[in-house]
């Protein structure tokens, strides 16, 4: 197996324009041959992958689901929520500190 001729799930889905979920359909329905590498990593070989593409029978998936601003919020806590608790506490301790 040479350097580059196997790809993943998620290379082949942005080699292809879709989605991964649609590359595993493609597998599944045998569009597509899926190898395992040691039994456990599933690998698509790169050529039949631009084969695929080249010939044009997988439509591009351009649909985008937009990322609002909510989201971006909920995302925002989700991800810094000990950083923000933290600081907190500590700013909480600095005014206990300066004010006893």
């Amino acid at each position: 197996m040479s350097d580059g001729q196997y790809i993943s799930v998620r290379e082949t889905a942005q080699l292809l324009g879709i989605t991964e979920k649609k590359v595993m359909d493609l597998i599944e329905n045998r569009e597509l041959q899926a190898y395992r590498i040691a039994g456990q990593f599933l690998r698509l070989n790169r050529t039949e992958v631009l084969n695929l593409r080249n010939s044009g029978t997988v439509a591009v998936e351009i649909e985008q689901i937009p990322y609002t601003f909510n989201e971006k919020v909920q995302d925002f806590f989700y991800y810094n929520d000990f950083y923000l608790v933290s600081l907190t506490l500590i700013m909480a301790l600095v005014l206990y500190i300066y004010y006893a």
